[in-house]
């Protein structure tokens, strides 16, 4: 079974006919996987034993029988779940995060767990313990991250659609560097119960798929009220697939300058820009605006991340669960040996600076400073509300670049994310959308919009998808 000409609504018809078995289906996509995983390393752990519901109901649910993938950073009850860190490797969950037991009350199957950074800390899914993921496009490129297993595993037709989370740009960047559709909701929007946390004010759980629909019919099962969840909204969730080609005429549609600028390769602008045309012919009003403050979201985010990361990962100490050290001699032992022996470099560099931010002495030269500069880049977005619908531009600067190529320069790693972190510290949804080609590569188109107006974003993203039809598009690196 290869998805790729696949989608959940042709699925769902097969098997709702009988001219498909949810079990053969869910035994074919195991066999699928084991056989093209070789080339991609998409994969942490592979549920070989995994079975469909005996009750399927095929009418009440579109994604019953229908096998998923889930980053490895989602606890699910029985399933090893190690957020690709030797910290977790032996750590089996006792209890299903909201997201999971909201897709199996929709009796959708779990083949499994995706590779992905350690800790969700990383733009190329190169820092994780299980080995670097390759991109389908090009097996000698990155795939993106930290969601990079999830979006290979989509674009190479092993699932149709995967969970991945979003903290900076964790979904829409690997799906532009693989040639899908990636959403990173409202934050609120989804639960993150069950979610190993990175940074808490950020973090948001999202949906990876080839086609822009099967995204939404799978956030129509996740996102929703959680009184487990204090983050999140209890708004009435839409029915997402209602805004799917609707049309586009009169939508304001704003184009930073700032993510047109001479720092977006000339191949990326140039895809991007043709569908921003295509909008425009189509009859959006297109208004150049300015986001002045996207110089300073590197810098902001990192502080804030790594601060709440700091916080968030002290109870990875040795002692509870997960990776101890065995020639510890003392309880201080047990500390340093077991988190310096069990998290990978990435994640100390992260933990370090936050500790650092954090500090008696530095809290308000930048933690407070940070987070001032935030509400900037927040009342940016406000201003850009009163006069326009949604803001597009591209995801990425550039498409994928060389596995090995920036690992040892950080710097130049984290700013990867410049064009997607906004919409984290800003609360905001935002997708991307295969915008076409670079010297073979695929390009990402990113939408955002208000605060719980996914249905914006989706509206944008299904008229691209039919103005380009990259869907068609197969990647060259999973060709025999």
């Amino acid at each position: 079974m290869n998805y790729l000409n696949e989608t959940i609504d042709s699925l769902n018809k097969k098997l709702a006919a009988g001219e498909l078995s949810a079990t053969d289906l869910t035994k074919e996509t195991i066999a699928n996987i084991k056989q093209t995983d070789q080339k991609l390393n998409a994969w942490i752990t592979v549920d070989e034993d995994a079975k469909p519901a005996a009750d399927l109901d095929f009418k009440k649910s579109k994604l019953a029988g229908i096998p998923i993938g889930i980053k490895d950073n989602i606890v699910i009850d029985g399933m090893l779940t190690t957020a690709a860190s030797h910290i977790l490797d032996n750590f089996v969950p006792v209890y299903d995060a909201t997201v999971i037991e909201k897709l199996k009350a929709a009796q959708a199957v779990f083949v499994g767990k995706t590779n992905m950074d350690e800790f969700a800390m990383g733009s190329s899914t190169e820092h994780s313990y299980y080995g670097a993921t390759h991109n389908p496009w090009n097996l000698d490129k990155v795939p993106g991250g930290s969601s990079g297993g999830s979006a290979a595993a989509v674009a190479s037709g092993q699932v149709v659609a995967a969970l991945g989370s979003d903290t900076g740009g964790s979904i829409r960047q690997p799906a532009a560097f693989n040639g899908i559709f990636g959403i990173k909701p409202t934050f609120g929007r989804v639960s993150r119960w069950g979610l190993i946390a990175f940074g808490s004010s950020l973090d948001q759980i999202g949906v990876m798929s080839k086609r822009v629909k099967d995204s939404a019919e799978v956030l129509n099962v996740i996102a929703g009220y959680d009184e487990r969840d204090s983050t999140v909204s209890e708004k009435a969730v839409p029915d997402y697939t209602k805004f799917l080609g609707q049309d586009v005429k009169g939508l304001r549609v704003a184009v930073p300058k700032e993510y047109m600028s001479d720092a977006v390769d000339e191949g990326v602008k140039a895809a991007v820009q043709s569908q921003i045309d295509a909008l425009k012919a189509a009859g959006a009003i297109i208004n150049e605006v300015s986001l002045p403050h996207t110089k300073y979201v590197v810098p902001t985010y990192y502080i804030i991340a790594s601060s709440e990361a700091s916080s968030n990962l002290q109870r990875f100490d040795g002692i509870r669960y997960g990776y101890r050290a065995k020639d510890a001699k003392n309880l201080l032992d047990v500390y340093l040996k077991s988190r310096s022996e069990g998290f990978g470099d990435e994640v100390k560099r992260r933990i370090m600076l936050g500790s650092f931010t954090l500090s008696a002495g530095s809290y308000d030269a930048y933690f407070r400073q940070a987070s001032k500069v935030r509400t900037l880049i927040c009342q940016d977005f406000d201003k850009i509300w009163e006069e326009n619908d949604v803001v597009v531009g591209p995801t990425t600067t550039t498409t994928a670049f060389g596995i090995g190529e920036e690992i040892s320069d950080p710097i130049k790693m984290y700013n990867n994310d410049i064009l997607t972190i906004s919409a984290n510290l800003a609360g905001l949804p935002a997708a991307s959308v295969p915008a076409g080609l670079s010297d073979g590569m695929p390009v990402g188109l990113q939408i955002m919009a208000k605060r719980f107006d996914e249905g914006n974003v989706f509206k944008v993203a299904d008229f691209v998808e039919r103005n380009n039809k990259f869907y068609e598009q197969k990647p060259a690196g999973m060709e025999d």
